[in-house]
């Protein structure tokens, strides 16, 4: 009560005051606080639509945002794939991720939805609000659609984790407030989010984008393979929508292609498997879309990826060595395949003290496809100690390999598709098959087996398990179905079961929100 008194009486020596001017008590009082910004303040100038783009692609990097101890979000990808296990175990979290005991309270699966629902409400904000800003000399209506364009293939990709990841899930598509009609939104069918992925695709593919750049932003490159992967996962699992979509991949991936014969230093294959980490190449050439980082914003995210408490970096003995590989599954690969040979491919067995200093035997393999040398140390290197690597989400490599299973999945294998395989293994110094010896099933399950080796470690193999419902067997080297197969990263095995091909829901996010009801099958 006396609070209300004393602002009471506040207003009425402000109004006081004021009277004595020639500004009305209401006018003051109506006029906005250009310090409190909403969404119908905000949106006036060319430079705010800039802005609501740069947020959204901000948002990509939840993706390497900590997940507690010795873990970040990232690690959701690779530890339920079997090909990764942990030196440390020291997070129950990642650890339940690791023995697929994973469930609705698991930390890395609730980020992984309030990440990519944050990108989307991002998103949507940009979709709605850029076409009311005024664009003016020098700014051009060119320049609205292109960010609209942006703003359209930064939610399909978001939408494509959220689909792949959990399934039905909520389609939200306008600004939300607590007022808005589907503020409690229902899960929507795969198939309406995936109709949603290709609409923004296609609209962002026609949005004036550049060709291809080294800004780290959207690209029509980046778009037509975004495109090519999302035809690739329909034309699979759970969809099953089958020849028809695995042309749509096949043609999407060779426009791709094709710009590269005519491009080559513009998009291509790097010579080297060491320029794929080399920090100076940031987004150019193989790298076809990257999550962008830079000390002075948010550091390189990968560094789980160290061994536990060993001196490969400039800093002495330490990182955490919560993911490394599976001695299984890097004992597969075949003895040639430089992609194995220690410090040349993914791996390195040895390394040097402090970065620089004497080598040393690592004693067990660990992954070099993301260790900066620049910033870390090498052979005569002196380390920048500033890790500004980007995250890879698609290299040419997987274009080429998209265009090689789609082409044979609609009759067999074909000289260009042959020929884009043969460019993977190349580069590993593997002797390729002719082509006459391959069959269609042959040719299939070899394609398979490529994309398990060189995308390892780049969040990409657990979605191939999914689409695929197989999953690679580095005993036999061959290819069993999804249920029933063991993931041998923990102990003697752990067999995936039918509901490991979607995760569950986040518990409280259901408690929120009832319309999200019922959980994935399997998890209660």
């Amino acid at each position: 009560m006396k609070l209300n008194k004393l602002r009471n009486i506040g207003t009425a020596i402000l109004c006081g005051a004021i009277l004595l001017g020639p500004t009305s008590c209401s006018d003051f009082l109506d006029e906005q606080d250009p310090s409190n910004l909403t969404p119908e303040s905000y949106y006036t100038i060319p430079d705010h639509a800039e802005a609501a783009v740069a947020a959204t692609y901000a948002g990509m990097r939840f993706y390497g945002d900590g997940a507690g101890i010795f873990s970040a979000n990232w690690q959701l990808l690779e530890a339920v794939t079997g090909t990764a296990t942990t030196e440390t175990g020291q997070n129950s979290d990642l650890n339940n991720l690791y023995s697929l005991t994973y469930d609705g309270n698991t930390g890395h699966i609730v980020n992984w939805w309030n990440g990519l629902y944050r990108m989307i409400a991002n998103a949507n904000l940009a979709i709605e609000k850029i076409p009311t800003i005024p664009f003016l000399a020098p700014a051009t209506e060119a320049q609205k659609t292109k960010l609209i364009g942006e703003a359209r293939f930064l939610r399909a990709w978001a939408y494509f984790y959220a689909v792949r990841l959990w399934g039905d899930v909520p389609l939200v598509t306008k600004p939300q407030t607590a007022t808005s009609e589907d503020f409690f939104s229902k899960r929507a069918s795969q198939e309406e989010v995936y109709k949603l992925i290709v609409e923004d695709l296609q609209a962002a593919e026609a949005a004036g984008l550049p060709v291809f750049e080294s800004s780290g932003r959207a690209t029509q490159i980046a778009t037509k393979a975004l495109l090519s992967k999302v035809y690739l996962t329909m034309a699979g699992f759970p969809l099953s929508k089958g020849a028809s979509h695995y042309k749509l991949a096949a043609d999407k991936a060779f426009e791709v292609i094709t710009y590269s014969k005519a491009n080559p230093t513009t998009v291509n294959l790097f010579p080297t498997y060491k320029e794929i980490h080399t920090e100076s190449l940031k987004n150019r050439l193989e790298h076809l879309l990257q999550i962008q980082y830079n000390v002075s914003v948010a550091a390189f995210p990968l560094n789980d990826y160290f061994p536990n408490f060993k001196a490969v970096t400039y800093s002495g003995p330490g990182g955490t060595g919560s993911t490394i590989p599976t001695p299984s599954f890097y004992n597969s690969f075949d003895d040639k395949d430089l992609r194995k040979k220690d410090q040349e491919g993914w791996f390195y067995t040895t390394y040097y003290t402090n970065g620089n200093g004497a080598k040393f035997d690592l004693g067990a393999p660990y992954v070099f496809k993301h260790f900066n040398q620049a910033a870390l140390g090498g052979p005569g290197i002196t380390p920048t100690r500033n890790n500004n690597l980007n995250v890879n989400l698609i290299r040419y490599a997987e274009v080429l390999l998209i265009y090689a299973e789609a082409q044979n999945e609609l009759g067999g294998p074909t000289a260009e598709a042959y020929a884009a395989y043969k460019r993977i293994r190349d580069r590993a110094q593997l002797t390729t098959p002719a082509m006459a010896t391959f069959t269609q099933a042959s040719f299939r399950e070899a394609v398979w087996r490529e994309r398990w080796y060189e995308f390892c470690y780049e969040g990409i193999t657990w979605f191939d398990m999914v689409r695929l419902r197989k999953v690679f067997n580095e005993k036999t080297k061959g290819f069993d179905n999804f249920v029933g197969h063991l993931n041998l990263n923990v102990g003697s095995g752990v067999a995936l079961q039918e509901k490991h091909l979607l995760f569950p829901l986040g518990i409280q996010e259901m408690k929120n929100n009832p319309g999200l009801t019922p959980q994935n099958p399997g998890y209660n």
